[in-house]
């Protein structure tokens, strides 16, 4: 039995590795160009300054800390069909975080103005809360993986595992309380956010998960365990109708409030490009079609799962998306009843139209991840999950 393209790999593994550093590289030349001439040649402006790149940002950062759930079930909660993943769970937190990071920091305009952040900690601001969150995950989950590679550090797997759990479950709530504290935006200021944010991680890290791990034994010749995967799947579909529950509640939230009716109008029937994102792109094809290939029981094999989980991943694209720069474009209601207006733009619904240099950042983000995971499987081999029906092999004669 042999791998497939056994003798060609290490060229496959290089070709790809080069074209992740040139999608990098043009995403770092997307930046130069943005300093060199000013946010004005992207798609942002004085209403919207969340643009595209925080859309990749967002989701790498959600899906960073979601990723980890798979580690805990195992560690934490003693599901020994999750152990074995733990080590796959923290390297693509490890990535998502960084890729995630990269993204937002070279789209803030200034990014050597982080140092004056991290020097003067403004306690009273929940973006300042998550340099320690940020970098207490980062160093948390090295410490998780150097207890589950180690074996002499194993005695430590479940009190390090559960101090991940706790801290990821903070960042996540911060993520969420960035826009639940925001109140200078009709679409935010909600306490339902931080929870609703929690459950969305929990999908989307699952998600970036299975298709990982799908690449990974189709590289390496291997196949799942159709009971694994059977548990892994049920568990991704319990977790996207959580998050599509709290989406919807989210939502019914807003309409009850009168000053919130015409936001919801807006989101949801006549704000252009944003009902057709959230009903068609995250409803429909990133919640409801991932369902049937799931829970279909004709469907839920292989193939199914991974779109079923590509889906997932557009989908929360489609909804980060709408709720961050449909949120920003929707004016404040300043004062209830009555219409405002200026030569600043109050009032005015605001158009943005994504440049491509917020895309070639937002790809470079990911490509980070990517490299990120890749190099790092190709270094430490145990970081691919070892179960006893993985030792049968594809036949490739």
């Amino acid at each position: 039995m042999k791998r497939p393209f056994a003798h060609s790999e290490p060229f496959y593994f290089y070709m790809l590795v080069a074209f992740g550093a040139l999608i990098i590289a043009a995403g770092l030349a997307a930046v130069y160009y943005i300093e060199e001439h000013g946010h004005v040649v992207t798609g942002m402006n004085n209403q919207i300054v969340w643009g595209m790149p925080h859309v990749f940002a967002i989701f790498m950062i959600v899906a960073a800390s979601g990723v980890l759930n798979v580690a805990a079930i195992g560690s934490v909660f003693g599901k020994a069909v999750y152990k074995t993943r733990a080590p796959l769970a923290g390297m693509l937190s490890i990535a998502l975080l960084a890729g995630g990071l990269f993204v937002l920091m070279l789209d803030l305009g200034r990014p050597d103005r982080i140092i004056v952040a991290a020097t003067n900690f403004n306690a009273t601001s929940v973006f300042a809360w998550n340099l320690p969150l940020y970098s207490g995950l980062f160093t948390l989950v090295a410490l998780y993986m150097w207890t589950l590679l180690e074996q002499r550090m194993n005695c430590w797997i479940k009190p390090v595992g559960l101090a991940v759990f706790t801290w990821r479950i903070i960042l996540t709530t911060g993520t969420g309380l960035i826009f639940a504290f925001l109140v200078a935006r009709q679409a935010y200021g909600s306490a339902i956010l931080p929870p609703m944010f929690i459950v969305m991680s929990f999908g989307w890290g699952l998600a970036v998960f299975h298709v990982v791990q799908s690449a990974m034994y189709a590289w390496n010749g291997r196949i799942q365990d159709p009971v694994i995967l059977h548990r892994m799947k049920n568990l991704l579909g319990i977790f996207v109708i959580g998050a599509l529950f709290l989406v919807a509640v989210y939502h019914l939230n807003n309409l009850y409030f009168a000053k919130q009716t015409a936001f919801e109008h807006f989101i949801l029937s006549d704000g252009g490009i944003y009902p057709w994102l959230f009903w068609g792109g995250y409803v429909v094809l990133g919640s409801l079609l991932p369902l049937l290939l799931i829970f279909h029981p004709s469907l839920g094999k292989i193939r199914c799962i991974v779109a079923a989980s590509l889906l997932v991943i557009l989908g929360s694209f489609a909804l980060l998306y709408v709720f961050i720069i449909g949120g920003q474009a929707f004016p404040l209601s300043i004062f209830p009843g009555y219409e405002a207006s200026s030569s600043f733009g109050d009032g005015q619904i605001a158009s943005y139209t994504p440049s491509l240099p917020e895309f070639l950042l937002g790809f470079a983000g990911i490509t980070v991840a990517f490299l990120i995971t890749a190099i790092g499987v190709r270094v430490i081999d145990s970081l691919l999950p070892h179960d006893i029906l993985d030792q049968r092999t594809l036949e490739t004669d």
